[in-house]
């Protein structure tokens, strides 16, 4: 049985026995995957958008549960079944979950392909998604941001008490 199959059999009461993820930690994780998200953007002409939007909805679906940035940092998006244990965000959990960034990501798509005014808009439209998905996180007692809420996920720390998970 490796660590995972251990990780995701045990009961739990609540996630924070997991060991809740630190905002900072979040907040890196997330940074590293919109860069990733800008890459694909700005890299591959057309075609780019839409694998960026692809890449951001489905990327806590990856990996059982990480993303590339929540990989990196040592982070996991978990969700909860019937019976109380843990389980690996699905793809489905990690479109819910990014929904509002997929907004925010769509409408600066759209709002983009107007010279200057359409830039500023769309980096405003960003930047208003990006700050109340952060604030709802700072608010939330359980460390859950309106994604979290919208798919019942919680994002932890990977090698909180002593679990190494690969």
């Amino acid at each position: 049985m490796t660590v995972s199959e251990s990780l995701f059999d045990q009961p739990i009461s609540e996630p924070k026995e997991l060991g809740k993820a630190g905002f900072l930690n979040r907040i890196i994780a997330r940074t590293i995957d919109f860069i990733l998200v800008a890459a694909l953007y700005e890299v591959i002409p057309k075609v780019g958008f839409f694998a960026g939007l692809t890449y951001l909805l489905i990327a806590d679906g990856l990996f059982e549960g990480r993303s590339v940035g929540k990989k990196l940092i040592g982070l996991r998006v978990i969700i909860f079944n019937n019976t109380d244990k843990a389980a690996a965000c699905t793809f489905k959990e990690s479109i819910l979950r990014n929904f509002p960034f997929g907004v925010g990501f769509i409408l600066f798509g759209m709002l983009n392909v107007i010279p200057l005014i359409g830039w500023i808009f769309s980096s405003i439209v960003v930047i208003v998604v990006v700050l109340f998905e952060s604030l709802v996180l700072l608010g939330s007692e359980e460390g859950m941001r309106l994604g979290d809420e919208l798919a019942k996920t919680h994002v932890i720390e990977e090698r909180q008490g002593g679990l190494d998970v690969p």
